[in-house]
């Protein structure tokens, strides 16, 4: 089984995004609401693939992104954003981000992202 972390500072698309990735069978660990979060949920559950948003009050998602390469610089992080703009794909890039998700996502999307960057085949 596929263990996840979901962060997003909107507790409804945290909650969503979680309930979407359970029914396709991956195991949601812990939810998180902003980058500092993240950082501590990933150090504390090591988990095989984390989800993030970016635009998050005081702690961001490239807060989260660059603590968590620095624990570990293999994580697989997937990114899901409502921010589209040239520089924030560029900061992802640098960050080493494995996917980007555009908000609003759908199931479809996630799934093509899990199966063409992770080989995860959902139900």
């Amino acid at each position: 089984m596929i263990n996840c972390i979901v962060i997003d500072d909107d507790y409804n698309i945290a909650k969503v995004f979680s309930d979407i990735l359970e029914l396709m069978g991956l195991n949601i660990l812990a939810c998180g609401y902003d980058g500092k979060e993240a950082a501590e949920l990933y150090e504390k559950h090591c988990p095989d693939l984390i989800f993030t948003d970016i635009m998050m009050p005081e702690y961001d998602g490239f807060y989260g992104i660059e603590k968590i390469k620095k624990f570990d610089p293999d994580a697989k992080i997937v990114v899901i954003t409502a921010d589209v703009s040239y520089e924030t794909y560029r900061k992802l890039e640098d960050l080493n981000v494995t996917a980007i998700i555009c908000k609003p996502f759908d199931q479809s999307e996630i799934k093509k992202v899990l199966m063409e960057k992770y080989k995860i085949h959902t139900r």
